[in-house]
């Protein structure tokens, strides 16, 4: 069974914050807290160590105590950039990856993930949710929460060379399985000043 010090946590803080009109997302706040503050408090009980994947700011996520990360280049790259770099400093065998705009996220993320990852024998594990359309239910990936062999690293790093950017093309050529979680509202991020004021009045 997997441990909690066998796991390290990667919060992704290092996109552009486009759609919050160029802001810092994970710096801004929610009742109070900064969200990359509530991402934090949720995550620290489920791993071993902690760290922060950002491009900006670097300073102000430093404050939080833990390591930061900035992307390997300076591109804004997306998500497996910063992945990359987590991978690349991460002391551990295993690596879980959560966004810093999703304050919400559950409790038993790394439980989920880890005891679906042990049991398909996986590389690497993807949260699901159930999503409502006109064709009725249907699972949705929610990839930038995933738990990752740290190995995957080589593999990572020959993609991005390549010009891979996707995180689902990424992920979906590995051995992996995807975990679904019952409660959708817990993987809900923040992208908007209005999602922003919404949340924040709830």
């Amino acid at each position: 069974m997997m441990q909690p010090d066998q796991i390290t946590g990667l919060i992704l803080a290092g996109g552009r914050g486009s759609r919050m009109g160029g802001v810092d997302k994970g710096l801004q706040t929610l009742n109070g807290m900064t969200m990359v503050a509530h991402v934090i408090s949720k995550l620290t009980p489920q791993v071993g160590a902690l760290m922060i994947n950002a491009n900006r700011n670097l300073d102000a996520y430093a404050a939080f105590g833990v390591p930061v990360l900035p992307d390997e280049n300076t591109d804004f790259s997306g998500p497996l950039a910063g992945i990359q770099a987590g991978l690349r400093h991460c002391q551990t065998p295993y690596l879980v990856i959560a966004p810093c705009d999703s304050p919400f996220l559950p409790v038993d993320l790394v439980s989920q993930l880890s005891a679906a990852f042990e049991s398909a024998d996986a590389d690497l594990a993807v949260a699901a949710t159930t999503v409502v359309d006109q064709h009725g239910d249907k699972k949705q990936a929610q990839p930038v929460f995933m738990l990752l062999k740290s190995a995957l690293i080589t593999d990572l790093t020959q993609f991005l060379d390549e010009g891979g950017r996707k995180i689902e093309t990424w992920y979906r050529r590995q051995h992996y399985t995807e975990v679904l979680f019952a409660d959708a509202l817990a993987f809900r991020n923040i992208n908007t000043p209005d999602e922003l004021r919404e949340a924040d009045n709830n």
